[in-house]
């Protein structure tokens, strides 16, 4: 029988000396003792309590229960097609029906965003010319005249390629500074149908229709269907992430703004997701890292997944599924159904496949949502489930308002101690 300090670890993949030492700093920083043990145990009592609901037995091998929760996916994706009244994701105005109703759910309605004006600019300096050509425009100000502004740039994500984007057209927001930005309402937009031929790689590669724009305060989808399992949950329950992480980088974006000189480089910096990577001495304090966005999607090895840190990725899906079960409420009355859910973002477990090696399941639902999305490649997600149950270490030791504070304060430097 593992400790509960080894069984935190080989869930987190990290040291265990690394997990000691954070529960000795923080025990003594709050005089908060037996935080790992209260967390083993909550993890325990939450991985028995839904495996009762899905009618499965704690001994079950980790195909039976992972499974099981992609089952669970489908049902209540299923039982959320129904309450929204069978939309058509490939239609306009059934997707327009939808994100109406997410942003009733979502008590997020403006933030401090890039002017018009100088959007404008930007594509008349550097013009978009496959966007152009798909669009059959031989001059910016032609499309600019006919075209909406924010479809432009929303398309600029999937018709340009990303060398020009990041290296011409992005290249442009270093000279951006607080007067180029105002308070405006965030928008969330069902693209037109005639994007839908210009996407397939974009899909393909995302493997989802809808995206954001943090500096222009925009979410916007394209209103295919992919043809997926799960796939209605997936689109509202992304809508509302993005309706969380839009007024958190918003909040960002008016904190840099009070220092004008260095506007311009804080800004590259947070829409290009940066993150500290060089390794720092450790102290007597524990040194934590702020990762503002998921390593794990490009390298499952990466070095900095593997030390003490926080992601304010894992606070926007949090409230994400949150704002889901309230849909359900407020729709339907299926929350019972929904709720399953809550309180699962960090909550994982071993479990032995066929040949008796111990297999980690994670009960997130958006790992279990893209678990179901590439069901077909064999495909497992996990990294939500351990990004989130790092967060939910620092939180039982400060609490929820804490860190959604450490998150803002201490993101563009990347780091603190405590």
């Amino acid at each position: 029988m593992s400790s509960p300090i080894e069984k935190i670890a080989r869930i987190l993949r990290a040291d265990k000396d690394f997990i000691s030492k954070i529960d000795a700093r923080l025990s003594a920083v709050t005089r908060k003792k037996g935080i790992i043990e209260k967390i083993i145990t909550e993890n325990e009592d939450k991985v028995n309590d839904r495996l009762l609901k899905l009618g499965v037995s704690r001994e079950a091998g980790a195909k039976e229960v992972y499974d099981a929760l992609i089952s669970k996916i489908e049902a209540d994706d299923h039982l959320l097609f129904e309450a929204l009244r069978q939309p058509n994701r490939s239609r306009p105005e059934d997707c327009s029906r939808v994100l109406e109703l997410t942003r009733k759910i979502v008590d997020a309605n403006h933030g401090f965003f890039l002017k018009k004006e100088k959007a404008f600019e930007f594509l008349r300096r550097e013009p978009p010319q496959k966007v152009m050509a798909f669009l059959g425009y031989d001059s910016v100000d032609k499309m600019l005249g006919k075209e909406d502004l924010f479809e432009v740039f929303s398309a600029l994500r999937f018709v340009e390629e990303n060398d020009w984007l990041n290296n011409v057209f992005f290249k442009q927001y270093e000279n951006l500074t607080p007067d180029d930005f105002e308070e405006r309402e965030i928008r969330v937009k069902v693209l037109s149908e005639k994007w839908n031929r210009a996407v397939e790689l974009f899909i393909m590669k995302k493997w989802h229709n809808i995206n954001h724009l943090k500096e222009l305060g925009v979410v916007f989808v394209i209103p295919i269907s992919l043809g997926i399992s799960g796939e209605l949950l997936r689109m509202v329950s992304l809508v509302f992430h993005y309706l969380h992480e839009i007024p958190f980088y918003s909040e960002m974006f008016r904190r840099i703004a009070e220092m004008p000189v260095t506007f311009s480089s804080n800004l590259v910096s947070l829409l290009r997701g940066d993150v500290f990577d060089r390794r720092l001495p450790e102290g007597e304090k524990n040194l934590w890292f702020v990762i503002q966005r998921y390593l794990a999607k490009d390298d499952e090895n990466e070095w900095r997944l593997f030390v003490p840190h926080i992601n304010p990725e894992v606070i926007h899906w949090s409230k994400s599924t949150n704002d889901l079960i309230k849909m359900s409420k407020f729709e339907d009355g299926f929350e019972t159904e929904l709720s399953f859910w809550s309180g699962l973002d960090w909550v994982g477990d071993y479990f032995k496949d066929e040949v008796g090696q111990d297999i980690l399941v994670s009960f997130n639902l958006v790992d279990t949502v893209m678990s179901l999305v590439k069901r077909k490649e064999l495909i497992k997600y996990l990294y939500h489930q351990q990004e989130a149950l790092w967060n939910k270490i620092f939180e039982e030791y400060f609490g929820e308002e804490q860190l959604e504070k450490f998150s803002k304060d201490y993101l563009l430097q990347g780091y603190f101690e405590i």
